[in-house]
């Protein structure tokens, strides 16, 4: 039988807050290669063969829950629509709202193309 690891908070910084340690070598290697797709074949190709389809999907309803709320829909309608927790449609609201910005980014840029 497999042991689990204990799980741990990540260390924090002398301000009481967890350091940026989002960021390694690693996810910058990613964030690089996902830059460097060409098209949208190039992207499908690429994020079937990085994640299964639950993490595809997980990743999809959280766009989707993203949209919905810029355009407004009251949390519960967006609950059923998507089967999203109230929870994590709010944790994807504080993070629209006052994460570093990407996903306001994304929302104008294609609120900019479908004008």
């Amino acid at each position: 039988m497999l042991k689990r690891r204990p799980r741990t908070s990540p260390p924090r910084a002398k301000s009481g807050r967890p350091p940026q340690s989002w960021t390694t070598p690693a996810t910058t290697d990613l964030f690089r290669t996902i830059a460097g797709l060409k098209s949208l074949e190039e992207t499908e190709r690429f994020f079937r063969d990085l994640c299964t389809i639950p993490e595809l999907h997980t990743l999809s309803h959280r766009w989707e829950v993203a949209k919905l709320l810029d355009q407004g829909v009251h949390y519960a309608d967006i609950a059923e629509r998507t089967g999203a927790s109230t929870a994590t449609i709010t944790r994807i609201n504080s993070w629209r709202r006052f994460g570093t910005g990407g996903y306001r980014l994304l929302l104008d840029r294609r609120k900019a193309r479908s004008k």
